[in-house]
C-alpha cells in the first residue's frame, strides 16, 4: 500500500441520538479519507461533532441511545460497521488506536500505568506477562518517558499531565496500529508540553509510517502537523483540502473564522520595554 492509497475511508457516515424530544442527528453524511503515512486534521469548534466522528470510527458510540443509521467505515477495504462487537474488539486498540482528550479520566486509577500498557499487548499480541512488560518499558522509552522502568510501576496520579499523556500515546502505539486517532491530545497541558507532545506524534508518524487523524480546534496546530484538513461545522463537513489550500484559499466563512482566531504576529514588537 503506497502513500496515495486511503487506508481508512469514511463514507456518508451519519450518527443519531435518541432523546426524550425525539431523534437528533449529530453527524450528517461525513466523508473522510486517511492516507498511508499521512495526517488528516479534523478541525472545528467544541460541539461540532469532531470527537463524535472519532468515536463512530472506533465503534464507541453508546447504542442506545446512539446509532449509526447510514454509512461505511472502511479499514483497508473492510467495513467496520459489519463487524460484531467481539471482532471489533480485535480491531480496537490493535489496528486502530485512539488517544483520548483527558488522560486522567482515560487511565484506570487502580492499576499501574505499566500494567495498562501491558494488558493491551497481552490481549492483542498473545504475549506472556513478562514479555508484555518488557515491550511496555521499551515503548515507554520510545515515547521519551524518563526512567521508564520506574514509571512502569507507578499509578496515574503519581505522574504529571504530560507524562500521563505520553503513557496514553505509548498505550495507543503498543500494538503498532495502522491508524492512530489523537483527539485533542494536549487538552489541559501547558504550551511547552503541548509542543513536546506534537513533536512526539510527528516523530512517531515518521518513524513508524502510522497514519493519523488529529482532532483539534486550533488551526495553528493543523498548519504545523497535518497534511490535509477537514472542517466540521454543526455536524457537517463544510470544507476539505490540503492544509496549504485551506489556509491560503479557504472558501467557507466558518473556515475563515477559525483561521482568524489564530493569533498572528503582524510586526516585530521590538525589545521589551523596561518598567
Amino acid at each position: 500500500m503506497n502513500e496515495t492509497t486511503a487506508i481508512l475511508q469514511v463514507e456518508d457516515l451519519c450518527v443519531d441520538f435518541h432523546t426524550r424530544q425525539g431523534m437528533v442527528r449529530v453527524l450528517y453524511d461525513i466523508n473522510l479519507s486517511v492516507y498511508q503515512g499521512k495526517t488528516l486534521g479534523i478541525v472545528g469548534e467544541s460541539g461540532c461533532g469532531k470527537s463524535m466522528a472519532a468515536l463512530a470510527i472506533m465503534r464507541l458510540i453508546p447504542e442506545p441511545p446512539g446509532s449509526i443509521p447510514r454509512g461505511r467505515i472502511l479499514l483497508e477495504g473492510r467495513n467496520l460497521l459489519d463487524l460484531d462487537e467481539k471482532r471489533m474488539r480485535d480491531v480496537r486498540g490493535n489496528a486502530i488506536s485512539m488517544i483520548f482528550q483527558e488522560p486522567m479520566t482515560s487511565l484506570n486509577p487502580v492499576f499501574t500505568v505499566g500494567m495498562q500498557i501491558s494488558e493491551n499487548i497481552m490481549r492483542h499480541q498473545k504475549a506472556s506477562r513478562s514479555e508484555a512488560a518488557s515491550r511496555a518499558v521499551e515503548i515507554m522509552q520510545a515515547v521519551k518517558i524518563p526512567a521508564a522502568a520506574q514509571r512502569f510501576r507507578q499509578y496515574p496520579h503519581e505522574l504529571s499531565g504530560g507524562m500521563r499523556q505520553r503513557v496514553m500515546i505509548a498505550m495507543a502505539l503498543s500494538c503498532k496500529p495502522k491508524v492512530l486517532i489523537a483527539d485533542e491530545p494536549t487538552t489541559a497541558l501547558d504550551v511547552t508540553v503541548q509542543a513536546q507532545i506534537f513533536d512526539l506524534l510527528q516523530e512517531v508518524r515518521e518513524k513508524t509510517g502510522t497514519s493519523m487523524i488529529l482532532i483539534t480546534h486550533d488551526m495553528g496546530v493543523i498548519s504545523e502537523v497535518a497534511d490535509r484538513v477537514a472542517v466540521i461545522y454543526a455536524g457537517h463537513k463544510v470544507e476539505e483540502g490540503s492544509v496549504r489550500e485551506i489556509i491560503d484559499d479557504s472558501l467557507h466563512p466558518y473556515t475563515r473564522g477559525l483561521i482568524g482566531c489564530a493569533p498572528h504576529l503582524k510586526e516585530d514588537p521590538g525589545p521589551a520595554s523596561e518598567s
